[in-house]
């Protein structure tokens, strides 16, 4: 086995192990020690690849990638990561129960998630015209927590919908609200550009 392939075999090791004991017992009641016996790894070996349980809760979210921006498509309407995203979970439901369930990373996960997903928001709107301020900054911030919300509401158990329900849910939430927003740049109103209106 190449050293390479070696390196990504014990590092899914490890997360795996990671996963399923956050799935039995819940992220704070789980330890190095706990990790490194369902691995199988010395602890040596688990020092070598990450720092903390935290790294690997991190690197598990990271290869996870159901945060992967979807290309923004001509006509392809705003917020287009919401559906492959959504399906994306679904097909990797034990790990995202892990992460943004109850008992899962909790605050820290959901962080870096929405820390990712705000970007990915904020490009999508500013290629939809808005420009750079503080309105499109909460606006952003608005559309990340409803997608949010959703997500950690299904992999709680808290609802069965597919993830076209979900994408539907969330785009009737947020769509209008956005649009209400863009239609108030100079680009849509045909102002001036030094007369911009509230949300750029």
């Amino acid at each position: 086995m190449s050293g390479d392939r070696r390196v990504r075999r014990t590092r899914r090791l490890v997360q795996e192990a990671l996963v399923a004991l956050i799935l039995e017992k819940g992220y704070d009641a789980v330890t190095v020690t706990d990790v490194i016996a369902r691995a199988d790894v010395g602890r040596s070996t688990f020092y070598a690849h990450f720092a903390d349980k935290q790294d690997v809760l991190f690197s598990s979210l990271d290869e996870l990638s159901f945060l992967r921006p979807a290309p923004v498509g001509e006509g392809g309407g705003l917020f287009a990561f919401s559906l492959p995203m959504f399906e994306h979970a679904r097909e990797q439901r034990r790990l995202v129960r892990a992460l943004l369930g109850r008992g899962g990373g909790g605050n820290r996960v959901v962080a870096r998630g929405e820390r990712l997903l705000t970007s990915i928001v904020t490009d999508e709107l500013l290629a939809a015209g808005a420009r750079p301020s503080p309105a499109l900054d909460l606006l952003a911030t608005c559309v990340v927590g409803a997608f949010m919300a959703l997500l950690r509401a299904w992999a709680d158990g808290e609802t069965t919908a597919t993830p076209a329900e979900l994408d539907a849910a969330f785009r009737a939430a947020v769509e209008p609200g956005a649009r209400a927003a863009l239609d108030q740049t100079p680009a849509h109103q045909g102002r001036p550009a030094d007369q911009p209106g509230p949300w750029g």
